[in-house]
């Protein structure tokens, strides 16, 4: 069973910074075929897409985020990470990770889909 597990999120004050950290797990065996991405929802508001990062290292950012979100990935660890400074109330809201593409299981087998993680909170006080 594929698993994304988040950490990082927590408590900040407005301006200050938080990392968080997305590890795949449970038999997804290679993540560098894949496309990575932060999603985020506030209470009351739709899910958002934050930060993407392809396979081949092109990056996007929404709006609001540009210049103060950093999404970056560890192909070794299987992990993604996004670095967030100078932070905002309003950048509160639970963060989201998300896996999509191809790997090959332990059987040689690909296996292709698009994968979530549980979200992590974030909570901005002004």
């Amino acid at each position: 069973q594929e698993q994304l597990v988040e950490s990082g999120g927590g408590l900040a004050q407005a301006g200050g910074s938080l990392r968080l950290s997305c590890e795949a797990s449970g038999g997804i065996t290679s993540v560098n075929n894949m496309n990575m991405g932060w999603y985020r929802q506030a209470p009351g508001k739709q899910r958002e897409s934050v930060a993407t990062l392809s396979s081949g290292g092109s990056t996007t950012y929404a709006e609001p985020v540009k210049g103060r979100f950093t999404i970056s990935r560890d192909n070794a660890k299987k992990t993604m990470y996004l670095q967030m400074n100078n932070l905002k109330p309003e950048d509160t809201a639970v963060y989201l990770c998300t896996l999509e593409g191809i790997y090959y299981n332990y059987n040689g087998a690909p296996v292709a889909g698009r994968w979530w993680g549980q979200g992590t909170q974030v909570t901005v006080s002004s």
